[in-house]
């Protein structure tokens, strides 16, 4: 129970500081633009703690959800008169409040004021510091932490052939009724390491395995292994599996293969991986990341009708901060070596802020996403005003898409509800 707290108290600091950054990625630019912020929090709701430095009140609220930067002069002075309607007023509305936080003092300060790509920066400051997070997170736990993976090295020599009848290849009645295993064949044990597959040179784990399916439908050919520093090779007869071939999310695509079935358990090891392996593995997670966002809505309508029929959730279904902090939590409390523990909450700490990077770039307000939309529009529009021989528009008014911008809000507000009462009444377990 007590490492299951830490677990989930670990969560927890990491989602505040990752908040928390977050926003300090828009607050410095911001300053360093001259734009006046009135305001920086972590968190929605009452203030737990706030200290006011200079012309900014600095504050932790009580619902850990999230953040905000609020900074004067977010929306430009209407250009031409307003209409009547409902949602021309609520825009409306929302300007004035937000205009008469203006002071005279404020000249040049206002966030609308700035040139666009200052804007822009401003924008992607809080994203760009989530991706920051997710590089150091994925670089400590593959580098330097390292992955437990499977080596060359035999651990265990499976005897027979595998079937549905004899899934685990062992012997009955210390016979092989189907066929004896071609690790068997070639009198592997315990220590050996496994060096050529029919003459072709094994780099790694995966290396092997892919030697084994190129080796698929042969049945025979030749294992190469180094024992006691002796290097040796042997005939065998490989048997045929055929299997079902799945895609890098673990889903069944629906296609088959077929592998040589060698007969080996392997020794794990941990493999410190080179510093340029991390770009390309946070690109395969930011490319299933990516899909997941796209997955997203319909995974909140799989989630509905989940706990409307109290079906089965789907582990790769969306989670909260409560989810999140749950599988932390049980990560710590697992039976795990210690560096596995570490590793996966550091995979885990990395994967939330790429995703909070990704979801925070789509475009839509209020997300930082939606107001760099309205920034290139705005570039955009300029141009086309310079072919014509016009003067540029001035800022882009997206005072005008608040009705949107509050649709958009109550969705996500609405969701988040969802998604926090799936993990309470229904939560994902590791187990």
């Amino acid at each position: 129970m007590a490492w299951q707290i830490v677990g989930m108290l670990a969560v927890i600091t990491v989602i505040g500081v990752s908040i928390a950054l977050h926003e300090i990625g828009h607050l410095y630019p911001a300053k360093k633009f001259g734009v006046r912020v009135s305001d920086y929090a972590v968190g929605f709701g009452p203030s737990v703690w706030s200290k006011r430095v200079g012309e900014t009140l600095y504050a932790i609220r009580l619902i850990p959800v999230g953040g905000y930067v609020r900074m004067i002069g977010m929306y430009p002075p209407a250009k031409k008169p307003v209409g009547s309607g409902r949602f021309a007023q609520m825009a409306e509305s929302a300007r004035q409040e937000a205009l008469s936080e203006v002071l005279e003092s404020d000249a040049g300060r206002t966030f609308y004021e700035l040139p666009v790509h200052k804007r822009v920066v401003i924008m992607l400051g809080g994203p760009t510091m989530n991706l920051i997070l997710a590089v150091l997170f994925f670089g400590v736990a593959l580098v330097g932490v390292g992955v437990n993976a499977p080596t060359l090295t035999v651990r265990e020599v499976t005897p027979c052939y595998v079937s549905e009848a004899n899934p685990s290849g062992a012997k009955t009645n210390n016979v092989c009724a189907d066929g004896v295993s071609a690790a068997s064949q070639a009198g592997l044990q315990a220590g050996d390491v496994i060096t050529k597959i029919n003459g072709e040179t094994v780099a790694d784990w995966n290396d092997l395995g892919a030697k084994l399916e190129a080796a698929g439908g042969v049945s025979a050919g030749t294992v190469t292994f180094i024992r006691d520093g002796v290097t040796m090779t042997k005939n065998v007869d490989f048997q045929t599996l055929t299997l079902d071939r799945y895609d890098e999310s673990g889903n069944p695509t629906g296609e088959q293969y077929e592998r040589a079935f060698l007969g080996v358990i392997s020794v794990w090891e941990r493999d410190h991986l080179g510093l340029t392996t991390v770009p390309r593995i946070m690109w395969n997670i930011t490319t299933m990341s990516a899909e997941a966002i796209l997955q997203f809505p319909q995974k909140i309508v799989d989630l509905a009708q989940t706990l409307l029929n109290d079906g089965e959730r789907d582990p790769n279904g969306p989670v909260s901060v409560v989810g999140a902090t749950r599988i932390g939590g049980e990560i710590a409390a697992s039976e795990w070596e210690t560096a596995d523990k570490a590793f996966s909450l550091l995979m885990l700490a990395g994967s939330l802020n790429l995703f909070l990077f990704l979801f925070n770039l789509l475009p839509f307000l209020p997300l930082d996403g939606g107001h760099v939309a309205g920034a290139a529009w705005e570039v955009g529009r300029n141009g086309v005003n310079r072919l014509r021989g016009r003067e540029p528009g001035g800022p882009a008014d997206i005072a005008r898409l608040l009705p949107l911008t509050y649709a958009v809000s109550t969705v996500l507000i609405a969701v988040g509800v969802l998604v926090i009462w799936a993990d309470i009444v229904k939560p994902i377990s590791l187990g």
